[in-house]
């Protein structure tokens, strides 16, 4: 009976969009993510100003403010990357992005760019969280701390 639970459970890996440090989700300097009311994940301090695709999968959102991307992978699971904290009211000013609705990205595409020092001068953090929103779908969650490299170390590892 083991071999068959085995068997229908996928494991997704999530890499992680940016060179930083994780943060854990919890401490965001924002109520909607540190308490998980739009999903669960982790966030990561940017050390780069290049995000790339966590995972492969199909753009189903770009923010007009840009400062958010939403992506589906070929499991159905969604993902958002939120970039810093309270970076909507910048009105897309220090984002630059690559991709549109519908696009189709593998992992380590690249999906957007900030201007570093416009969004440390004018952002509540930097600090971006990458979020499963769709949370209900994973059976389990296990997540990493410490530095990581933008598509290469794996942040999340969620099983559905």
């Amino acid at each position: 009976m083991l071999n068959i639970f085995r068997k229908s459970c996928k494991r997704l890996l999530i890499k992680a969009p940016v060179d930083g440090e994780i943060v854990d989700i919890v401490e965001v300097p924002d109520e909607v993510f540190s308490q998980k009311l739009v999903g669960d994940g982790v966030a990561i301090n940017p050390k780069s100003d290049i995000f790339v695709s966590p995972v492969d999968g199909v753009i189903t959102t770009v923010f007009p403010t840009k400062h958010a991307i939403g992506i589906k992978t070929i499991e159905g699971i969604e993902i958002m990357i939120h970039v810093g904290v309270d970076t909507v009211k910048l009105n897309g000013e220090g984002f630059t992005t690559f991709i549109n609705e519908g696009d189709k990205v593998k992992v380590g595409d690249k999906l957007l760019q900030i201007n570093k020092l416009i969004l440390e001068s004018k952002a509540k953090s930097l600090i971006s969280p990458i979020i499963i929103t769709n949370i209900e779908r994973i059976k389990e969650l296990n997540k990493i701390v410490g530095a990581v490299t933008a598509g290469e170390t794996d942040i999340i590892e969620a099983v559905i």
